[in-house]
């Protein structure tokens, strides 16, 4: 089902009772989601991702704004009334009913023309506890599953029902690594089988850009950019939506554009064409680094790191406003670079890949179109 929110804004009164200003969670959020399609809503800590969730739901009513449900107005519509599935981050399982029971509740509680048989609920259950893997765990309780499991449980109960929209707050946040990545892996496989509208909140960038079909950053309420996961990372519309994308961080160093190139600190490393003289923001992405003994950027090195796959080169560098520059840089290429040298000498020269360059102006940090080659 397609979900469409008009100028969907919220705000809340300041919790200082001296204060008269209001506190604007969500601020003219406006954006369709198409059917069938699994959406990331991204941003850190009390960017109103949580509260744009609990408005489609009808947990909390918009102060402005409208929100549909295909064509149909839910905006005054009861949560019960609206066909959502919800799936919280503590699980909020019944932990005195077996699974059965609890993916049974929602059914227990249909009334008029949408009551369920006892042959047609047990169906149903089983079916949902086949599509998340648990329907060896029936008979458990909540306090006889992992964290995984119990998660499953909830995702089941959530989707026995076959909701219109299936809305999940950070579902992932209290599972250890290795399982957040297995769940998420069996999110996104449920998502594709049921073609359920999905909209998924966390504040892990990871999370969202591999299973989503299209990600919102979001930050104070508002959203910065909407788009495709790949989209995103590579187009950054500012210097926010860049540094929050990305592992490692980007590196965003105080750079200048004199006479069509681009220096950082003293160093001439890129031609860009179509920009003024200027001071800028430059953004390299960790992978946009090629370690070379004639590269024209130089950075003081601080450490090699070997992570099987990749080599980490962490160096530092005046102009560098995070604490280090890191590089990354494939295995593959250790012969050849001589990294070995390199460590000895102190000092780390690259080239910059220009695709994965990005300039942003120091006063309004938006992402400027510019022309960026080699030099």
């Amino acid at each position: 089902m397609k979900v469409v929110l008009q100028n969907l804004t919220k705000k809340f009164p300041s919790r200082d009772k001296r204060k008269r200003d209001e506190v604007i969670a969500v601020r003219d959020f406006n954006f369709e989601i198409p059917d069938g399609k699994l959406i990331g809503l991204l941003g850190p800590s009390g960017c109103g991702k949580s509260t744009t969730l609990n408005l489609i739901s009808g947990l909390v009513k918009p102060t402005e704004g409208r929100i549909f449900f295909g064509e149909d107005d839910v905006t005054e519509l009861p949560p019960e009334n609206r066909g959502i599935g919800l799936v919280f981050q503590n699980y909020a399982l019944y932990p005195h009913l077996t699974v059965r029971q609890n993916i049974l509740f929602p059914l227990q509680n249909l009334k008029g023309k949408d009551k369920l048989s006892k042959e047609e609920m047990e169906n149903k259950v089983i079916e949902a506890a086949k599509l998340v893997q648990i329907d060896e765990l029936m008979e458990r309780k909540p306090r006889e599953l992992s964290g995984g499991q119990q998660q499953r449980v909830a995702i089941a109960r959530a989707m026995v029902k076959m909701p219109n929209v299936l809305l999940l707050d950070e579902p992932l946040s209290n599972l250890d690594a290795r399982l957040r990545l297995q769940t998420r892996e069996e999110i996104r496989r449920i998502q594709r089988e049921t073609k359920i509208t999905t909209i998924f909140v966390t504040h892990d960038q990871e999370e969202a850009m591999s299973i989503s079909d299209m990600i919102v950053v979001m930050k104070d309420g508002a959203v910065h950019q909407i788009g495709k996961p790949q989209e995103v990372y590579d187009a950054p519309v500012n210097l926010f939506v860049a540094k929050f994308l990305g592992t490692p961080p980007i590196n965003t160093f105080y750079g200048r554009i004199k006479e069509n190139k681009l220096y950082i600190g003293d160093d001439a490393v890129l031609l860009v064409r179509g920009v003024p003289d200027t001071e800028v923001f430059a953004g390299v992405r960790p992978e946009g680094f090629i370690l070379s003994e004639e590269g024209p950027f130089r950075c003081d090195l601080n450490r090699v790191e070997v992570m099987g796959r990749d080599i980490s080169v962490v160096s530092t560098n005046k102009e560098c406003l995070n604490p280090v520059v890191r590089s990354i840089i494939g295995t593959e290429t250790k012969a050849d670079i001589g990294v070995d040298k390199v460590a000895k000498s102190g000092i780390v020269r690259f080239f910059l890949i220009p695709h994965k360059v990005f300039l942003f102006d120091r006063e309004t940090e938006e992402r400027i179109d510019a022309e960026v080659c080699s030099l």
